[in-house]
């Protein structure tokens, strides 16, 4: 596909569609077609995806699956597993699903499968020798805390999966994740742990970034005066795709784990950047992880578009986003282990998608990427579930639970999965005002109460959610899982012709603030900048 997605015949034809979809009731839409749970869900695996509560017809998924194919989604789905240089605006394949690949794959005349195995078996062997103590300090102790210095990729992967499969975790190390440049971040984090018995891992896939280096330097600078600075090295890991830079830090080459440059960033928690994951939970769990991430590739690049669970979520999302104007998605986990993957999925969705021009250069004429937001269920029944309910804003949302506990607390689980259930259930249905006048009479309330609290009591309802279904949250669900955010968000890049691999917007950013540094540490008045940034700037130095 060239140009603008909106000038194809699908595209038009759910314009024309929406005019009626506008008007689906889902209360309607359930009590004509008995069935539709039955239509409106998929597996993969033991993974459940229900998307019967959406405001969709036969017609409506008949109109998206022919817009993914006007937009050439099986196409790119190929190129994006072979390794085609999808990522255009830098040359380079996205071959993220590699590190959960099980068959060979070439890039360049070489079976890159075989550089994974190399690094994983690397990574077993540090580990191994972090639990056993082999691998210790300069003091000759056994590590017992590990610290992850990363920011971005490089830390909210491997802090949202070693935080959500906590219950699978060794005793020793304790894992500890410092992204912020702040220095309140790593400072609180240090107060409780010993130099002698810490390691540090420094995640940074350019080795240049500013907050990840900035961070530790001070890491290597609190060891150092405890330690001196030859035993500070000895406390160092790096994962990096610049291992040369790595090693003029200090760290001993056996302990520099490299990735490639077709790996991004937030694609990256099945590399080596994973390393603090398979310190926590171990090797095995691992690879179960990146086994469930491989089982939902196959289903991904295999799957015909109209039973393939990442294509119809995607689709799903255009079609809010673009016909009904949705600016925002939210994400609502029902599970407290899961409560970091809203915030994982904003760096996945919104760095990936969150892009006003297309592969070929001109603006876009559309909305691409919603905001992403969300909070552990129940927390945010008590804080944003209002305006999801009765607000002016359409807002989908997904919601995601396992049917079995890891704890024993007797009622808890089935307290947690009844608010799950009746959340979707209310948003989707509602309440009439024939319901509402219904319950307040039966509580006994006067006429005139009833009528003044009436406006206040009706839902409208018809507000579309996915409901995912887990087993369990154990290593193989939440591979896949994270593969099914993965494949969701490169599917709807593709129906907006935006390249999903590159963020430009970041290194601005960066640019700017590299630029800054120096003015701040000087002394004179800051007067290259608008109005405003100098102001700014010089109203710091002053109270500073």
């Amino acid at each position: 596909m060239s140009g603008s997605p909106t000038r194809l015949p699908a595209w038009q034809a759910l314009q024309d569609h929406h005019r009626i979809a506008a008007g689906f009731s889902l209360r309607e839409l359930f009590a004509r077609d008995p069935r539709r749970f039955d239509k409106f869900s998929l597996q993969c695996g033991d993974i459940l995806f229900d998307y019967s509560k959406h405001l969709v017809t036969d017609e409506t998924l008949h109109l998206l699956v022919e817009l993914a194919h006007q937009c050439e989604l099986p196409g790119w789905i190929a190129r994006l597993f072979t390794g085609d240089k999808v990522n255009t605006t830098e040359g380079r394949p996205a071959l993220h699903t590699v590190l959960r690949a099980q068959e060979p794959v070439m890039l360049d005349g070489q079976n890159i499968v075989a550089e994974v195995e190399h690094m994983l078996s690397r990574m077993e062997r540090f580990c191994e020798e972090v639990w056993s103590g082999v691998r210790c300090g300069s003091a000759g102790r056994a590590f017992s805390d590990v610290v992850n210095i990363g920011i971005g990729g490089s830390d909210l992967g491997p802090m949202f999966v070693t935080e959500a499969l906590a219950s699978y975790a060794r005793p020793r190390p304790r894992l500890h994740f410092v992204s912020n440049v702040d220095g309140a971040h790593l400072a609180g984090v240090l107060q409780g742990l010993t130099p002698e018995t810490t390691l540090f891992i420094v995640a940074s896939k350019t080795f240049f970034t500013l907050e990840t280096l900035a961070n530790a330097r001070s890491a290597r600078a609190w060891l150092a005066a405890k330690l001196g600075a030859d035993g500070a090295a000895r406390h160092f890991a790096a994962v990096t795709a610049n291992p040369a830079a790595a090693r003029e830090f200090g760290v001993a080459t056996d302990a520099v784990f490299e990735f490639w440059d077709w790996v991004g960033g937030r694609y990256s928690l099945w590399s080596a950047i994973g390393l603090p994951i398979a310190l926590a939970i171990g090797m095995d769990n691992f690879n179960a992880l990146r086994s469930g991430a491989g089982e939902m590739d196959l289903h991904f690049r295999h799957a015909p578009l109209e039973r393939n669970i990442p294509v119809l979520a995607g689709l799903l999302g255009v079609w809010y986003i673009d016909f009904f104007g949705a600016a925002a998605h939210a994400v609502l986990p029902y599970d407290q282990r899961l409560k970091r993957l809203p915030e994982y999925l904003q760096q996945l969705e919104m760095e990936s998608n969150g892009k006003r021009v297309r592969r070929d250069g001109a603006e876009v004429d559309y909305a691409t990427a919603p905001v992403v937001f969300g909070a552990a269920g129940t927390n945010g029944q008590h804080a944003f579930y209002q305006l999801l309910h009765q607000g002016t804003q359409l807002i989908p949302a997904d919601f995601i639970a396992c049917c079995r506990s890891d704890h024993q607390l007797a009622g808890h689980h089935a307290l947690l999965l009844a608010n799950y259930f009746a959340q979707t259930e209310a948003l989707a249905l509602g309440k009439t005002t024939a319901e509402a006048e219904a319950e307040m009479r039966r509580r006994g309330m006067p006429e005139i109460r009833i009528a003044a609290l009436l406006p206040h009591r009706v839902f409208g309802g018809n507000r579309p959610t996915t409901s995912i279904l887990l087993p369990r949250l154990e290593p193989r669900a939440l591979g896949a899982l994270i593969a099914f955010y993965e494949h969701k968000t490169f599917a709807q890049s593709v129906i907006w012709g935006i390249n999903a691999f590159d963020q430009w917007g970041v290194e601005l950013g960066k640019q700017l603030a590299d630029r800054l540094l120096p003015e701040l540490e000087g002394v004179a008045p800051a007067s290259s900048h608008d109005a405003s940034t100098n102001g700014l700037i010089n109203h710091f130095k002053t109270h500073r």
